[in-house]
Order: structure tokens, then sequence, then C-alpha cells
């Protein structure tokens, strides 16, 4: 797989759901030696244009105000950058931001919308990963998310090097007239 430099748009929490997943986050890293990183969603991944990331994060800021997501539940896999993470459904609130992001960006990237966000970067056993998804429980009926970023960073993302270089290149809160 052919990997490149792109921009990642992430949506990020509010409080309070921002610090209880930064304190899961936080832990997880610290317990098995991996990286913290900010709580996010990832939305679009595509062309690495920073010029046309601030434009972007406008366009999807005027449009929404705050978007809502309900926790279905902790999961793992094997693939790094979702070692640990939990899921949401797939929205049509999500839908409309990524094709907003898409249509801003004037994007055709082939990303595939699979809301969750991540707790643990690492490359574990597939006993541990299941032992931790079954540990932990979010207590959050539904998380909300007030902000958006542009993220640059390297695809696919397979490294703790990786992630040491993602580099916020636009950030924006989010303030339209959507609830």
């Amino acid at each position: 797989m052919t990997r490149q430099t792109v921009i990642a748009y992430w949506l990020i929490p509010s409080e309070p759901g921002h610090s209880f997943f930064q304190r899961i986050i936080n832990d997880l890293a610290g317990r098995y030696d991996a990286l913290v990183f900010e709580p996010h969603v990832t939305i679009h991944v595509g062309a690495d244009r920073a010029d046309a990331a601030k434009n972007v994060l406008g366009n999807a800021a005027r449009e929404w105000k705050l978007i809502g997501l309900t926790p279905l539940g902790i999961d793992q896999s094997d693939e790094f950058i979702k070692t640990l993470f939990v899921r949401f459904p797939m929205s049509a609130e999500l839908r409309k931001i990524n094709g907003i992001i898409r249509q801003a960006a004037e994007d055709s990237s082939h990303y595939q919308l699979k809301p969750h966000l991540s707790l643990l970067y690492k490359n574990l056993a597939p006993a541990t990963r299941r032992e931790l998804a079954a540990s932990i429980n979010v207590p959050l009926s539904e998380v909300t998310f007030d902000a958006i970023k542009a993220v640059r960073c390297v695809s696919p993302t397979k490294s703790r090097a990786d992630v040491e270089a993602w580099r916020v290149v636009a950030a924006a809160s989010l303030c339209g007239d959507h609830v």
C-alpha cells in the first residue's frame, strides 16, 4: 500500500467527553508505553492541501453547531490506529459534514467513514486487546462534538513515529445553526 501525506479532518469532543476520553488515553498510554493523543473522530481523510483546510473548516463550522453521537461500545482490532476504540453509529449528520468537507476540499479521495474514537495506538496481542475492550465502560449516553481540526499526517498511520509527526494545520469551533 502506498503511503502518502494527507489531511485528516477530526471532530473534537466537548466536555465532559473530552476529559473522559483523554483520561483513558493517558492511562492506556502510560500502562502500555504508547502515545498520548487528542481524542477525536476522523470524519474525512483527503489530499494534502493545507491551504484549503481553513476554508474547508470554515464551511463546516458555519454549517454545523454541535454534533451528538451515541457510543455503541468498545471494540479492538489489529489495525494500529484502531487498537482499541469506541464505536459510533453512522448518522445523517456525519454523512452530511463528511460531504461538506469533501466538497469544500474539492477532494475525490475514497475515504470510507467508519465513526470511531481511538483510545490506544499500539500493536498488542489479540487476547490483551479483547481484555482491555471488555474492561472499559463508557458511561456517557451521548458524546457531543463542538470543534473540528485539520491534521497533516501520513496515511496509513502505522507507527509511533507517524503519530508523533501529526501537525494541526487548522482548527475551528462549530458555530452554525444546526444542532
